[in-house]
C-alpha cells in the first residue's frame, strides 16, 4: 500500500546528491567562461563528485519516494549513483593531461560530463518512466557533443553524428513504447503498473506487450545489445579516448540499471521476457567477442568487447530475482574498474607524440614502461575472467545464478565465450610484453593524476577479485526494498 501522504510530498532530502551535482555543473560553466579561472574546473568537478558522493552514501538503508511517487530512494538506486560518481572522477584523473595534450581542456567539457552524470542520476532514482526518459534525455544530449569535441578529429565529427542520429532513434522506440504502456494501464508509474498488471494484460494485451517491446529495444540501443549495436565501435574510437572511456562505463551501468529495474520489477510477469533476454544475451556476447578477433585497433577491440559484456550482464535479466540483481550489481562495479583501467592505459599512449590506438602502438611498450605493462596486463586477464582479478568473481556470480536457476545451456555458452575473448585480450599483452618496435620506442609520460587513476582502477581490479565478499554483500544489500 502506498503512503500517498508522503509519495506526493515534495522532500529535496532525496535528490540532494542530484542537487549537489547540477549545482557544480553551474558553477563549472561560469568558470568556463573566463579564461583565467578556466583551468579550476576539473578541481571544481572533483569536489562537487565528491561532496555527492558523501551525500549520497548517507542515504543508505533510508526508504522514501516523493514528487509525486515519481521519484524513489532506494539502495538500489544509491549503489548505482555511486557507481555513476566513482566511475567519473577517476575518467576526470584520466582524461587531465590528455586533454590539455590535445587541446581540449575547455570548462564544458566538465559541464557536459556532469549534466551526463545528473541524468544518469536521475534514472536510477526514477520510479516512473516519464521520468526515466528525462533522465535518459539529460544524460544523453551531453554525450553527444561529447563525442564530437575533438573539432579537428574527422573520426571524432563521425562519432558525434553517429552517436546523435543513433540516440534520436533509440529514443523514438523508447518514448513511443512509453506511450503504449500509458495507453493500456493509464498511467506511467511502475508501481501502479505492478500493481494492476493482471488487469492491464488481460484488458489491453496488444498495447502493453508493444510497449514493452519499444522500450525493450530503446533500451537495447543504449546499451550496445545485439542487434542494436552497430553504432558503438564507430562511436567509441572516433570520441576522445576519456569521453569512450566514460561512454564504455556510465552510461551503460545507467542503461542496466533503468533495464533492472523496468524489467525484473516493473514488467516481471511478462514471462516471454525471459526467452527474449535468453536470445538476446546469446547473440550479443557471442557476435561482441567474434567481431572483436578482428580488430586491429585497441578501442575498436575494446568496444566490441563492451558489447561482450553487455551479453554477461544480460544473463542475470534472463534469471531474474534478487540474486540475479545482485550479480549484475556486482559485475558493473567490477567492469567499471577493469575497463576503466584498460580505457586509462590506452588514454596514456595516445599522450605520445603521433600516437594512435593501434596495436602496433603497443610493441616495445614492456621496455620503456614495464609498470605500465604490468598494469595493462592486469586490466586484459580481469577482461578475460582469470582469477584472483575480480572479472573472474563478477562471471563466477553471474554464471552461478544463471546454473541455480537451470539456465545451463546460457551457462555453457557463456563460459565459451569468455573461452573466445581470451584471444584478443592475451593478444594485448603479447603485443606489448613480446614484439618488437619499429625504430626506438616512445616512453608514456606518466603524469600524477593518471596515475592516481591506474592505482585506483588496479587496486580495486586486484582488490575486490582477493577480497569479493564485503562487495558481495553490499551487492545484496541493494536489493533491499527494490524499487
Amino acid at each position: 500500500m502506498i503512503d500517498y501522504v508522503s509519495a506526493l510530498s515534495i522532500d529535496f532530502g532525496l535528490i540532494v546528491p542530484e542537487i549537489t551535482v547540477l549545482v557544480t555543473s553551474f558553477v563549472v560553466m561560469m568558470l568556463a567562461c573566463s579564461k583565467k579561472v578556466s583551468s579550476w574546473s576539473s578541481t571544481v568537478t572533483l569536489v562537487g563528485y565528491v561532496l555527492a558522493l558523501w551525500f549520497t552514501t548517507r542515504q543508505w538503508g533510508h526508504q522514501g519516494s516523493g514528487f509525486a511517487d515519481m521519484v524513489t530512494c532506494d539502495n538500489f538506486g544509491i549503489v548505482f549513483k555511486a557507481i555513476f560518481i566513482v566511475a567519473s572522477i577517476i575518467v576526470v584523473f584520466l582524461g587531465h593531461r590528455y586533454l590539455r595534450v590535445k587541446g581540449l581542456h575547455r570548462g564544458e567539457y566538465y559541464a557536459l560530463m556532469l549534466v551526463s552524470t545528473l541524468g544518469m542520476m536521475v534514472m536510477a532514482n526514477s520510479s516512473d518512466l516519464i521520468v526515466l526518459f528525462l533522465g535518459l534525455e539529460i544524460m544523453s544530449v551531453p554525450l553527444y557533443v561529447m563525442a564530437g569535441m575533438y573539432r579537428r578529429s574527422l573520426e571524432s565529427n563521425e562519432a558525434g553524428i553517429k552517436y546523435f542520429f543513433m540516440g534520436a532513434f533509440s529514443t523514438a522506440f523508447l518514448l513511443l513504447g512509453i506511450a503504449f504502456i500509458f495507453g493500456a494501464s493509464g498511467t506511467t508509474n511502475l508501481r501502479s503498473i505492478v500493481t494492476d498488471f493482471s488487469y492491464i494484460a488481460n484488458s489491453f494485451p496488444v498495447y502493453l506487450y508493444a510497449g514493452v517491446a519499444l522500450i525493450l529495444i530503446g533500451f537495447g540501443f543504449k546499451v550496445g545489445t545485439v542487434p542494436f549495436h552497430t553504432w558503438v565501435p564507430d562511436v567509441y574510437q572516433g570520441a576522445p579516448t576519456p569521453v569512450t572511456a566514460f561512454f564504455s562505463v556510465a552510461p551503460k551501468a545507467a542503461g542496466f540499471a533503468a533495464l533492472l529495474r523496468v524489467f525484473v520489477y516493473g514488467f516481471s510477469e511478462v514471462t516471454i521476457l525471459s526467452d527474449v533476454f535468453w536470445v538476446l544475451a546469446v547473440l550479443t556476447m557471442t557476435v561482441g567477442n567474434l567481431l572483436a578477433l578482428r580488430q586491429d585497433n585497441v578501442k575498436r577491440m575494446l568496444a566490441y568487447s563492451s558489447i561482450s559484456h553487455a551479453g554477461y550482464i544480460l544473463v542475470a535479466l534472463v534469471v531474474g530475482g534478487a540474486d540475479a540483481v545482485a550479480a549484475a550489481i556486482f559485475y558493473l562495479v567490477a567492469y567499471t574498474m577493469f575497463n576503466l583501467g584498460g580505457f586509462g592505459v590506452v588514454t596514456l599512449l595516445e599522450t605520445r607524440s603521433g600516437c594512435k590506438s593501434e596495436f602496433n602502438e603497443l610493441r616495445g611498450l614492456s621496455k620503456t614502461n614495464p609498470y605500465l605493462t604490468a598494469t595493462l596486463a592486469l586490466f586484459m586477464f580481469a577482461l578475460s575472467g582469470f582469477p584472483p582479478t575480480v572479472g573472474f568473481i563478477g562471471k563466477f556470480y553471474i554464471f552461478s545464478a544463471a546454473m541455480q536457476s537451470g539456465f545451463v545451456w546460457l551457462t555453457v555458452i557463456g563460459v565459451m565465450n569468455s573461452f573466445v575473448s581470451v584471444y584478443y585480450y592475451l593478444r594485448v599483452i603479447k603485443t606489448s610484453f613480446f614484439d618488437e618496435a619499429e625504430g626506438t620506442p616512445v616512453p608514456a609520460v606518466l603524469s600524477p593524476t593518471i596515475i592516481i587513476a591506474l592505482v585506483i582502477t588496479a587496486v580495486g581490479t586486484l582488490g575486490l577479485g582477493l577480497f569479493p565478499q564485503q562487495l558481495l554483500q553490499l551487492s545484496q544489500a541493494a536489493i533491499f526494498g527494490m524499487p
